[in-house]
């Protein structure tokens, strides 16, 4: 699916009184997941190891 469509997929999916903000906001969350996704296949992404330590280190601070 083009970018161009998955985008107009979205947008059908939204309540029939969604307005500007909403659209944006449901195309850029759409762009963000699409672009980490990409970023995780490209080996980019950090290990759930990783994560879990920084967690653990921000709720005992």
């Amino acid at each position: 699916m083009s970018i161009k469509e998955h985008a107009i997929e979205t947008i059908q999916g939204l309540p029939e009184d969604a307005d500007w903000e909403v659209v944006k906001e449901r195309i850029e969350f759409i762009a963000a997941v699409e672009k980490g996704a990409k970023e995780l296949d490209s080996g980019l992404g950090i290990p759930v190891e990783e994560i879990e330590k920084e967690i653990k280190e921000w709720t005992t601070m």
